[in-house]
């Protein structure tokens, strides 16, 4: 009889279930037969559109992200390229995954500590910056193969389609390319076969001149016929190593054999209500970026005045970024006490020493040094889709063009990342940023970045961030979290005026527009000296909606990027 009764309620029994199903979908904003939608905001148009051309044939999030950073590589070789490295922050939702994909340069095996000091023992900064021994040991290529293996849907030659297609048919360079080819146009032209690619007859090109790299696409070629070996091994290895030391550096076949991705745990933490998951050492932004919120979680920010607010969060800045300059590093290397430097009880130390009635001058807290010129370096790419699925990867050659050397044959553009290791205590690089032992040059060793990839989330919302800019990376992915945490969109976030300390040079460094004639006047008033520059950082932002399931999408109008939310029709 029971069986009997099962029978004939079956049906009306999964009726209903599915009934309560469609109703709970309602109430999350769900639909049955949702569209699939993802977000991707970029440095350049032709990268995100690159991404979105991979979904389409049925990647996820991380195929699209292989497919954009190797398009950034061609189309903005100023910030990024395969003679590079960066991080990759993923999020999987099926198994709520989040790691670190670290694709960090490494310093070469037979580096030292003193390798850019002369027999005076003072630091030659333009070894450090310029030509061959400048480049650390590439880890784009191998980042690229590794998001793709073991994250991706699609083969790695499907992701770098889009890549090859651009270096060899070309594109045309906009006034932004134009403007950072000025600042290293002398550079370039000490090379004759980088002039040959980026320069025309030793000038800088017209706006809309069709850059071709045929050589780069060769070498994506290799890479998506051979992953890794074809980077790292084989012909491309031997020209790499040969123009290496044709021009004094000291890369060697073994070097790049050793190179190696790692994958790390990223810095969690969290602001009021805000979830906060962001790079891990070797990349100082995250825990920068957790310990000046820590400082700051405790201050009403919105019951202050402008002046007091913008004071305040200076303070918190010269806090966090003296403590990158005193403990930060490698961590493979070094001990570096990452639990004490996000802890809210030490963060609450460290507020207590604010006055809101004046500055703390930052040789109280240890030694001065000299400022030196930074520039515009880096790229940054957000991805997520309606799943909550993303990548926030930060990536550089570290100063514009890198080294400005491109290796022979391979139309590889070499970094120059060797300049963010401390090439001798308390010396500041091309950015300004000091440091001690723990960043000291070793061989292996990776050198301490400011890249800040990033997600918040809070009940609401998820958000995935980031932006180039040197050492100002930390500080304007602050106030867009800051800003992520009074409730408003990416539009908004990505516009944010900008200001920065951090920590030496001792001076508040603001974009044109940052800061009004009142602030300014304000911020003197309590001992602060000011420095003014130009409009600086790129941000890409995207968010997800999780109440009502959308995406929204933002490119900063300092730079020339491109954000988009599409539908994905397979």
């Amino acid at each position: 009889m029971l069986s009997s009764f099962w029978k004939q309620n079956k049906r009306v029994k999964y009726s209903g279930l599915f009934s309560l199903l469609l109703i709970a979908l309602s109430i999350t904003g769900c639909s049955v037969n949702q569209p699939r939608q993802a977000a991707i905001a970029s440095a350049h148009p032709l990268a995100t559109q690159a991404g979105f051309e991979i979904l389409r044939q049925g990647g996820n999030v991380y195929d699209a992200a292989v497919a954009v950073s190797a398009a950034l590589a061609v189309v903005e070789p100023s910030g990024s390229g395969l003679g590079g490295g960066g991080f990759w922050l993923l999020h999987r939702e099926s198994d709520d995954l989040d790691i670190m994909i670290d694709g960090r340069e490494k310093a070469p095996l037979t580096a030292d500590k003193d390798m850019f000091v002369n027999a005076s023992g003072e630091v030659n900064p333009l070894l450090s910056l310029n030509g061959a021994l400048a480049a650390g040991i590439p880890g784009m290529p191998a980042g690229l193969v590794h998001l793709s293996k073991k994250y991706g849907k699609l083969p790695l030659a499907t992701s770098l389609q889009p890549a090859i297609r651009y270096a060899e048919q070309g594109f045309q360079i906009d006034t932004r390319h134009q403007k950072l080819l000025s600042m290293r146009q002398g550079v370039l032209n000490q090379h004759a076969e980088t002039a040959a690619i980026f320069l025309q007859d030793g000038q800088i090109p017209a706006k809309d001149s069709l850059l071709k790299q045929t050589d780069l696409a060769q070498t994506l070629r290799h890479i998506a016929d051979q992953g890794k070996s074809g980077f790292y091994a084989g012909t491309v290895a031997d020209k790499l190593v040969q123009a290496v030391q044709k021009e004094g550096g000291i890369w060697t076949l073994e070097d790049l054999l050793n190179y190696q991705i790692v994958e790390r745990a990223p810095v969690t933490g969290s602001y009021k209500d805000i979830k906060i998951t962001s790079a891990a050492l070797p990349s100082s932004g995250g825990i920068v970026l957790i310990e000046a919120l820590n400082i700051l979680e405790d201050i009403d920010l919105q019951a202050v005045d402008n002046i007091t607010r913008k004071h305040l969060i200076v303070e918190a800045m010269r806090r966090a970024y003296h403590d990158r300059a005193l403990y930060l590093g490698d961590a493979d290397f070094v001990d570096v006490p990452v639990a004490r430097l996000i802890n809210k009880y030490y963060a609450q130390g460290q507020s207590s020493t604010i006055r809101t009635d004046k500055a703390l001058a930052s040789d109280h807290l240890t030694g001065n040094t000299q400022e030196q010129p930074g520039g515009q370096n880096t790229t940054h790419f957000s991805i997520i889709d309606n799943e909550g699925n993303r990548v926030a990867a930060t990536l550089s050659i570290n100063f514009p063009f890198g080294a400005g050397l491109v290796a022979s044959g391979t139309g590889v553009l070499l970094n120059n990342e060797m300049d963010d290791f401390v090439s001798a205590e308390n010396s500041a690089n091309g950015y300004g940023l000091v440091g001690g032992n723990a960043n000291a040059i070793a061989p292996e060793k990776r050198m301490l970045s400011s890249m800040t990839p990033t997600f918040l989330e809070d009940s609401e919302r998820i958000a995935v961030l980031g932006t180039p800019g040197g050492s100002r990376i930390i500080s304007m992915v602050l106030l867009a979290a800051l800003d992520f945490s009074a409730g408003h969109s990416p539009e908004s976030w990505v516009k944010v005026k900008r200001f920065h300390h951090q920590y030496m040079p001792d001076h508040i460094l603001y974009e044109k527009g940052g800061l009004t004639t009142q602030e300014l006047e304000g911020l003197q008033a309590l001992g602060h000296q000011l420095k003014q520059t130009y409009n600086y950082g790129n941000m890409q932002a995207v968010e997800l909606d999780k109440v009502n399931n959308s995406l929204s999408a933002a490119s900063d109008s300092r730079g020339e990027g491109f954000a988009s939310v599409r539908q994905i029709h397979d």
